[in-house]
Parts: structure tokens; sequence; C-alpha cells
């Protein structure tokens, strides 16, 4: 009876490091919550809707709402599919 021994750098992961992902979107959420934010304070002096560089900047910050969410999510499903596999 002969024992086989297998390495663990040898076994293949299914799973996908999502981690990269997630630094990255974290950096474009704050990123273009920045410049939404510079849009917005540098054209505040005509508070309209008619005013396209504010409402960009809105539109921006908006945004960077979003990939933060999107991202927690991910990051989120992430750590519970790991919790569970473990």
């Amino acid at each position: 009876m002969a024992n086989k021994a297998i390495s663990i750098s040898s076994i293949e992961h299914s799973e996908r490091d999502v981690m990269p992902l997630v630094k990255m979107m974290t950096i474009a959420a704050w990123a273009l919550l920045g410049i939404g934010l510079v849009l917005s304070l540098l054209n505040i002096n005509h508070f309209s809707d008619r005013n396209a560089s504010l409402m960009v900047g809105v539109g921006f910050m908006v945004g960077s709402v979003h990939i933060y969410v999107i991202r927690t999510a991910i990051h989120l499903v992430h750590s519970r599919a790991a919790s569970k596999s473990e």
C-alpha cells in the first residue's frame, strides 16, 4: 500500500481573487468623488440646472457612490462564499 503525497501548490483553486478588482473600484470611486467635488465647488456660484459643469460634478459624485456600493457587494459576496467553503 503506497501513499501518494500531494503538495498544496499543485491543487488548483477554482475561486477568483477579487481583491485587485475591489481595490481598483475603491480607488476609482474616491477619484470620481474628488473630481465631482472639484467640478461642483468650482461652479456653485451659478446654482442652476443649466450649469452643465455643476450637473456633471453631481453626476460624478452619484456615480462614485454607485461604484462604491457595487464594490462593497462584490466584496461581501466573495467573503461570504469564502467563509462557506472553509
